[in-house]
């Protein structure tokens, strides 16, 4: 697995492993691909307009639509999600609705094993038409492909201001804690961990320059992760299943719905 083998290159170059060591992770990271696999499968896919009530996707668009894109990796495509009705976008989609009182379209530019580097593509197709909102979660992927913490937070904050710039209100979900993944062996799963946390922190600092929410993924979600990973994870060990985005999008949903509050249009509708 290439997340495996990353690691393990990186922790050599980083640490100037001596030999011993160099092979224990060598041999450590074929244990790991072997346990985690590959997984050929796509995310699920349910984009449309969902209503205030709940239902939805429906193939009509009615007035006063509100629109909401989620951008970034495989945790922002959902890959792991058993069923439609269980991908985060859906699950913030119809939050969304419910609170605001109208019906809001989901539209999902993510695509799973996307490196922050790869938002620039992302943000072009979503700017054809820009979202009122846009969820953007990334950091994993420049992790496991040892892209420099300080270059990952720069391009996330260029591709936030050109989304900020033709009108979107953002909000992003910071680097998850890699340590959750227990297929990863020890000390690999450390330098990961270490690795992502640093890059969380370096996100945040740069979205707080531009006055965007950020929400930490590592604290508000990882704990659980790590507690119940038998009942969070899919089948694969390494992404979320149903459950595990439920968990996510509960969290999520509270930051963007104060975010879309400031934004024209999202205000909720009186009783």
């Amino acid at each position: 697995m290439r997340v495996i083998r990353a690691l393990m290159l990186g922790a050599g170059s980083v640490g100037g492993l001596s030999g011993a060591a160099y092979g224990l992770l060598n041999g450590q990271s074929r244990r790991a691909r072997t346990i985690i696999g590959k997984s050929g499968d796509l995310p699920r896919n349910a984009d449309g307009v969902y209503l205030p009530d709940g239902t939805g996707p429906v193939q009509h668009e009615p007035a006063d639509c509100r629109t909401f894109a989620m951008l970034g990796d495989s945790l922002a495509a959902g890959l792991g999600a058993e069923t439609e009705d269980r991908l985060p976008g859906v699950r913030l989609a119809k939050g969304l609705a419910e609170e605001s009182g109208r019906p809001v379209r989901l539209t999902t530019h993510a695509i799973s094993g996307s490196r922050t580097s790869d938002l620039d593509e992302q943000v072009d197709v979503a700017l054809i038409t820009p979202p009122e909102l846009a969820l953007i979660i990334v950091g994993g992927n420049d992790v496991t492909t040892r892209m420099r913490v300080g270059t990952s937070a720069a391009v996330l904050a260029k591709q936030v201001r050109r989304l900020m710039r033709a009108g979107t209100t953002v909000v992003v979900g910071t680097c998850p804690d890699l340590d959750i993944i227990q297929p990863i062996p020890q000390p690999l799963r450390t330098i990961a961990s270490r690795w992502g946390l640093a890059l969380a922190r370096a996100q945040r600092r740069e979205l707080d320059r531009l006055g965007v929410r950020s929400v930490s993924i590592a604290a508000l979600v990882s704990p659980e992760f790590r507690q119940r990973p038998d009942e969070l994870f899919s089948a694969d060990r390494f992404h979320p299943n149903g459950a595990g985005y439920e968990l996510a999008a509960s969290v999520l949903l509270a930051p963007l719905c104060d975010a879309a509050g400031s934004t024209r249009g999202w205000q909720p509708l009186p009783a």
